[in-house]
């Protein structure tokens, strides 16, 4: 979105046309939604304006529920949004080590600084884009101790500010608006060497993408990485009174309304592999980024399927919140030549291909396995003590 663009959005007639717009709908005839509008008297530049809102509305509903309704988004905005859920936490932490007024630097659209306003913090956020901090500005609307600043991260005044929010922006947006990922650290707005050293001044939190380099890490913080229904959204790296004593790594794992969360004051070492017992378990992503595999293996009476393969067996069935549980039904070929002959004797059709430690494209597999028949299964290809295995599970 440029600036002539959010002037067409903001204006009465936008703002009046975007909320009497039906929700969106992927299969609705967007030409004829165009006609309809532009012989209603509004310019080709507001229709376009509130058909891409109308859209980016429909899509934040998964972040921000019934809230993206009197939102305004970016398409990199809300990419990089944190979800209310996970940003309720992160206000949570801010608002119990008693810190009152927060600087939300780099707030993107406004999502965190949402948060921390819904519990009652003060909250200073700027953004560094024009058109994306009067984005935030019009979110926070509703809260009058919430204020925002069109600045870079490094010029805001932080006087009399108890603690400090970064999301680094970890995309470029191109001319042709298309968002790409910035690959390494160094590059992130602003800087990480900014958003660490503030750690000397005050409280600080930085939110970075899950996958990030470990080494990226300082010591002697707390570094939480954070899944949501089975998707990792978050490495959130905690400073000074936002890090809990003697919690260096965490996994929070969120389904649903449910929150379960794995601690340690490091890396945990893996357990001890071992043959493959009846049970077969999968360990959330946020288990696997924090490095708390073992900790999991080891407090369900498990052990690691192979060195460095994160797959956890057990010859007895364990529920957790941590991990999801497969019950090992037979062991088949790993020859694919045998492997389809075996699928087609057992009338399997519909085939799921879970991987992990070995060199296989699951849809390539699949579609040479050609699978046909009225059965469902599921198979994992992976390596029992070091050895390539083929399994056929099931959910326990």
């Amino acid at each position: 979105m440029d600036r002539a663009e959010l002037v067409e959005l903001l204006s009465p007639e936008g703002l009046r046309l975007l909320d009497s717009l039906p929700e969106w709908d992927s299969k609705a005839d967007v030409v004829r939604t165009v006609a309809e509008l532009r012989k209603r008297g509004h310019s080709p530049a507001l229709v376009a304006a509130v058909l891409s809102q109308a859209k980016l509305r429909h899509r934040a509903r998964a972040k921000f529920g019934v809230f993206a309704e009197r939102m305004l988004f970016t398409e990199a905005g809300l990419e990089q949004a944190t979800r209310l859920q996970v940003a309720a936490l992160h206000a949570g932490r801010f608002a119990r080590a008693g810190i009152g007024h927060v600087a939300d630097l780099g707030c993107g659209i406004g999502g965190d600084a949402l948060a921390f306003a819904a519990v009652d913090l003060e909250v200073t956020a700027a953004d560094a884009d024009e058109v994306t901090a009067a984005i935030a500005a019009f979110n926070l609307t509703p809260f009058p101790r919430a204020s925002v600043l069109h600045a870079r991260a490094e010029e805001v005044a932080l006087g009399g500010i108890g603690g400090a929010w970064l999301d680094p922006a970890r995309r470029t947006t191109s001319r042709g608006r298309t968002a790409a990922r910035i690959a390494h650290p160094s590059a992130y707005s602003p800087g990480l060497d900014f958003a660490f050293g503030l750690a000397q001044r005050m409280a600080v939190g930085v939110k970075l993408g899950p996958g990030t380099d470990r080494d990226v890490v300082p010591a002697g913080t707390e570094a939480q990485w954070v899944s949501v229904d089975g998707d990792v959204l978050e490495l959130a790296v905690w400073f000074g009174p936002l890090a809990r004593p003697g919690v260096g790594r965490s996994a929070l794992v969120i389904r649903g309304d449910h929150a379960a969360e794995l601690t340690a004051a490091a890396d945990t070492e893996d357990a001890p592999a071992g043959p493959l017992g009846e049970y077969l378990y999968e360990p959330d992503g946020a288990v696997i980024r924090a490095r708390l595999i073992g900790d999991l293996a080891r407090a369900n009476g498990g052990w690691m399927l192979s060195e460095g393969i994160a797959y956890v067996t057990a010859d007895r069935a364990f529920d957790s919140p941590f991990a999801r549980g497969f019950r090992v039904l037979d062991r088949l070929p790993n020859d694919e030549r045998q492997l389809r002959q075996e699928l087609a004797r057992r009338g399997i059709g519909s085939l799921e291909i879970k991987k992990r430690g070995v060199d296989v494209d699951p849809a390539a597999l699949r579609t040479r396995l050609k699978p046909k028949g009225d059965e469902a299964a599921t198979i994992v290809v992976t390596k029992e003590l070091g050895q390539r295995v083929t399994l056929l599970v099931e959910r326990s």
